[in-house]
């Protein structure tokens, strides 16, 4: 099995780890559900910067829609799923209060959802290859943008797009109150 240090030491060497993404198929979905909840699980024992929560979100019923409509992929290594991400043309319903750089229907931009690294491979690279990914998936697809919500707390992951390029485009909320998560901040990148 890879260690996490093996990742991060093959990063600063700029070795091409052997990650595979593509779409996700019925049979990873169990696999995909205990990377949720394994996900979460750490979430509620160290810091929880996307104030996910077990049971909530994400959930297996998460994987089974993204890959009916195939707009799951998985990034798996030796096999083994190590993140996930979804791009689907599904934007909440608070994108329409923000003025994105572009006007354009969903039918031309991605929107990324549930975007997931396994607890054993945090900070390992595997955010920004999923990141890079979406943009390279968007370009082949003839996409015009790739837009995300974050939470505004959620600073690791905040980090992790605007280094990958993405621009601010406001705060709204998303109706997730009652978890404790008010404000998301939107992110846009042109392609």
């Amino acid at each position: 099995m890879i260690e996490k240090r093996d990742i991060e030491e093959n990063e600063r060497r700029g070795l091409i780890m052997d990650i595979k993404i593509d779409y996700g198929i019925e049979e990873d979905i169990d696999e995909l559900a205990q990377l949720y909840d394994d996900l979460n699980d750490y979430l509620a024992s160290h810091t929880n910067y996307p104030g996910w929560l077990k049971g909530i979100y994400p959930v297996r019923e998460n994987a089974v829609r993204g890959i009916e409509a195939r707009h799951l992929y998985t990034a798996k290594y030796n096999g083994k799923i190590v993140g996930s991400i979804i791009l689907s043309h599904e934007p909440e319903t608070a994108y329409q209060e923000a003025k994105w750089q572009m006007e354009n229907d969903y039918s031309k931009i991605y929107v990324i959802h549930t975007l997931v690294v396994h607890p054993e491979y945090i900070n390992s690279g595997i955010g920004k290859k999923l990141m890079a990914f979406a943009q390279e998936e968007g370009l082949k697809q003839g996409m015009r943008a790739v837009r995300l919500d974050v939470y505004e707390k959620n600073e690791p992951a905040i980090h992790l797009y605007e280094k990958s390029g993405y621009q601010y485009i406001s705060t709204v909320d998303l109706g997730l109150e009652e978890y404790g998560l008010k404000w998301f901040k939107l992110y846009e990148k042109l392609i």
